[in-house]
C-alpha cells in the first residue's frame, strides 16, 4: 500500500473516530421528544450515483463521500454547506493511450519495461444548501420527510496512475493533456427521510439525490485527439442516485439541577 493511500485511510479513520465521540457527547445533552429544537447539524454521507447527459460519455457509476455542516432551526429549516469527494473506476473514455502502444499492445516505461497504467474518475463538489423537515410518520417533531436544495461548484477529471513506473509521455504536466478536467456550477436536490431518535446515537437521513452540473472543459487540447478541437460549449453533467448519512446533532448542555435538604 502506497503512502498516499495509507494517509487517506488514517485521515478517514480519524474523522470517523471524531464523529463517534461527538455523537456520544451530544447524546446526553438533548431532549428531542418534547418539541422542535434548534441545533447544529453535522453529517457524514455516502452516495451511489448513475450518470447522465454529457457525463455519461466519460463515467459510469460514481461514488460520493463527504460531509454536511449546518444548523437546524426550531422551525425545522436546515441551512448549511455540503461537500463531497467524487470517485469511481467505471471510465468510458476509450483509446486514451492508443498512440502510446507498441507493436505488442503495451505501454513501456522509461526503462523499457511494460508499464501498468490505470485510469479512474475523481472530482469534488461544494454546495450551499437549504432544506426543510416535515414531521410526518415520525417519532417526534424533529424527524420526518426531508427536502433539500443546493447550489455550488463541481469539478471532475480522469486520474491517471502509473504506479511505480515512469512513463514520460503521461507524467507531470503531460497528464493535463489527458485528464479531461471539467468544472462549473451545479445544483442539487434531495428528497428523503430524516430520523432523530429520542434516545441513542442512531440519527440518520437517506433518500434520492440528483445533481445537475453546468460545466466546461478546462483544457485547450486533448493529446489523444490532437486534430480535434476541444469543445468550448457548456456541458450538462447529470448525476442521480441515493444518499445515506449518519447525522450528528450537537445540543446545548442542559443546566444541572441542584437539590438541598
Amino acid at each position: 500500500m502506497n503512502t498516499r493511500k495509507l494517509m487517506n485511510i488514517r485521515s478517514l479513520s480519524g474523522l470517523v473516530l471524531f464523529v463517534i465521540l461527538l455523537s456520544f457527547n451530544g447524546n446526553a445533552q438533548r431532549n428531542v421528544s418534547d418539541s422542535v429544537i434548534g441545533t447544529p447539524w453535522i453529517s457524514v454521507h455516502y452516495g451511489l450515483n448513475w450518470t447522465g447527459g454529457d457525463l455519461a460519455d466519460r463515467f459510469g457509476l460514481l461514488n460520493h463521500l463527504g460531509m454536511f455542516a449546518g444548523y437546524k432551526t426550531n422551525k425545522n429549516w436546515v441551512f448549511g454547506v455540503d461537500g463531497s469527494f467524487i470517485f469511481g473506476n467505471d471510465v468510458k473514455v476509450e483509446g486514451l493511450f492508443d498512440h502510446l502502444l507498441d507493436s505488442k499492445g503495451n505501454i513501456t516505461d522509461i526503462n523499457g519495461d511494460i508499464a501498468s497504467v490505470r485510469v479512474a474518475a475523481r472530482g469534488f463538489h461544494v454546495n450551499g444548501n437549504v432544506g426543510k423537515i416535515i414531521p410526518v410518520l415520525s417519532p417526534n417533531k424533529n424527524s420526518g420527510i426531508y427536502l433539500s436544495l443546493g447550489a455550488g461548484y463541481v469539478a471532475h477529471k480522469l486520474r491517471i496512475e502509473t504506479q511505480d513506473h515512469v512513463v514520460p509521455q503521461i507524467e507531470l504536466d503531460y497528464r493535463k493533456g489527458y485528464d479531461r478536467l471539467t468544472s462549473g456550477l451545479n445544483i442539487q436536490e434531495f428528497v428523503g427521510y430524516s430520523f432523530m431518535a429520542n434516545h441513542g446515537v442512531f440519527n440518520f437521513y437517506g433518500g434520492f439525490y440528483a445533481q445537475q452540473g453546468f460545466t466546461y472543459n478546462r483544457r485547450t487540447v486533448f493529446f489523444d485527439q490532437p486534430d480535434t478541437p476541444v469543445s468550448t460549449d457548456m456541458r450538462l453533467d447529470f448525476q442521480y442516485g441515493f444518499r445515506v448519512a449518519w447525522l450528528i446533532p450537537i445540543y446545548k448542555r442542559m443546566p444541572k439541577e441542584f437539590y438541598y435538604n
